[in-house]
């Protein structure tokens, strides 16, 4: 077999060289080293595996040999190793793999991403046509406006307690990129960045990006997945630079109680190298008796604390790309820093619904109580569904719209014309292919025993998906452990 193809490029022809022997076999061994993507089922579709792993664990390149007059040209094709040691998205990959298979016409439920199924409340949508009809459609100021900085600075006072000026925000293109910022500004090489487990996809590979270590520390769902203050002050070492707090919490809807945030506070006042990211995106989304508390309102801890929200949860705005974050003003300037390189500032028109949706009053006013309200009745009835499954085990959750269940008791069981369930992912595949409903595996979350459930979706489609993966579970719940 040639290691070479020609193709002509005006009056120059050229010989592309595959350097690397395993390339000339790339799209044969992709259909199986990423199986987390590719979830392949006994479903008729397309395999959306990709193997990136075949490209990366070596810096290959490829070789252009220019037939004409020039000298013979090397074109290196290799990446950085920062990038390198970044992991894609599972929660993206899985939910673009769902949408394509429900495009090409499979029934699936889709569950797997964090993203409400409301409609953006009308009084927010009609301050962005009109921000359209009024011509605020240019640039922005790197941070976001004036105007909106000034409302999210009353909101954090008033609802968090905590005191801030327009110069201490930074408006962002969604809180994730926030969070990037707040890494990449604050961490240097070696560092390392403390993250609870279970914990956002998102957090580990945000670290790796800025050179730093991600230090995972495991919970227990006989906790309610909380981390113990003792074992975050046994992980703390001098090249400790972040720790991240999600409350409430994705994957676990976890809320962390005011006491458990205060022990938290006095360990790290103990280690002047030691911030907080604080992640609160899920901030309203919240069911009494659980309370939220921002952890910069903790007594010491405003130095401390890098406070990270937005718009997309509450507001069901995730189109809208709009998220913020607030701290001291030696670290916001280096976000903004960051982002003016980056992306500038965020758009305009989001800028001013965003101001509309701050205006619905204490909380998101009416408009976010009445989704909250759907979102506990799901969770309520998921919670009771699944309570009833052999073997499953249960944290309910406080805040946000997911379920981190364990289904560990099925592991090691044999599947009819599927094989072995051995973990989180060939469970989620499983449940795929018999069930035709798409879940997260836990392993993405760094918990391998749990699958992750998002109840934004409504309830008629919550219900259609537990009598699915009920009777997916059957053949497994009497098959015989091996």
């Amino acid at each position: 077999m040639s290691n070479s193809l020609l193709f002509n490029n005006n009056a120059t022809t050229y010989r592309i060289s595959f350097v690397d022997q395993s390339l000339r076999s790339y799209s044969a061994a992709s259909r199986h080293v990423f199986r987390s993507l590719s979830f392949s089922s006994n479903i008729h579709h397309k395999s959306l595996d990709m193997d990136v792993a075949a490209v990366e664990e070596n810096r290959r390149r490829i070789i252009v040999k220019a037939k004409s007059n020039f000298d013979e040209l090397d074109l290196d094709i290799s990446l950085s190793p920062r990038v390198n040691a970044v992991k894609p998205s599972r929660t993206v990959a899985i939910t673009d793999q769902a949408t394509a298979l429900v495009q090409a016409g499979v029934p699936v439920i889709r569950l797997a991403a964090g993203e409400p199924d409301f409609d953006t409340p009308a009084v927010i949508v009609e301050a962005g046509i009109n921000a359209i009809r009024e011509g605020h459609t240019r640039y922005t100021p790197n941070a976001g406006t004036l105007e909106l900085r000034q409302a999210i600075c009353h909101k954090l006072k008033e609802e968090n307690g905590i005191d801030y000026t327009p110069d201490q925000v930074v408006i962002s293109n969604g809180a994730k990129q926030s969070i990037a910022q707040a890494i990449i500004a604050v961490c240097s090489p070696g560092d390392e960045v403390i993250i609870p487990a279970p914990f956002w996809v998102s957090y580990p590979e945000m670290a790796r990006l800025a050179d730093a270590t991600p230090v995972i520390l495991p919970t227990s769902i006989s906790d309610n997945f909380l981390l113990d203050p003792k074992l975050l002050e046994s992980q703390i070492t001098e090249r400790s630079r972040l720790l991240i707090l999600c409350s409430p919490s994705n994957p676990t809807g976890s809320v962390y109680p005011k006491e458990l945030l205060e022990q938290i506070a006095q360990i790290v006042a103990k280690h002047p190298r030691l911030l907080v990211i604080s992640d609160e995106i899920y901030e309203h989304i919240i069911y009494a008796p659980a309370t939220h508390t921002s952890f910069a309102s903790l007594p010491g801890m405003w130095d401390r604390t890098l406070t990270v929200n937005g718009f997309s949860k509450a507001f069901a705005m995730t189109g809208w790309r709009l998220g913020y974050i607030a701290g001291p003003k030696h670290f916001i300037a280096a976000c903004g820093k960051i982002q003016s390189q980056f992306t500038s500032g965020a758009s305009s028109i989001s800028q001013k619904a965003a101001v509309a949706a701050l205006g619905l009053g204490y909380a998101g006013g009416e408009a976010v109580s009445i989704m909250v309200k759907a979102f506990r009745e799901r969770r309520d009835y998921l919670v009771k569904s699944f309570g009833e499954i052999d073997g499953v085990k249960i944290s309910e959750p406080q805040g946000a719209f997911y379920l981190f269940i364990d289904f560990s008791f099925y592991y090691g069981r044999e599947a009819e014309g599927f094989g072995k369930i051995e973990d989180s992912e060939s469970l989620c595949r499983y449940l795929l292919d018999k069930g035709q409903v798409a879940l997260v595996p836990g392993s993405a979350f760094g918990d391998d025993t749990c699958i992750r459930i998002s109840y934004a979706a409504s309830l008629t489609t919550l219900q259609a998906a537990v009598e699915r993966i009920k009777k997916a579970l059957i053949p497994l719940t009497s098959a015989a452990l091996v």
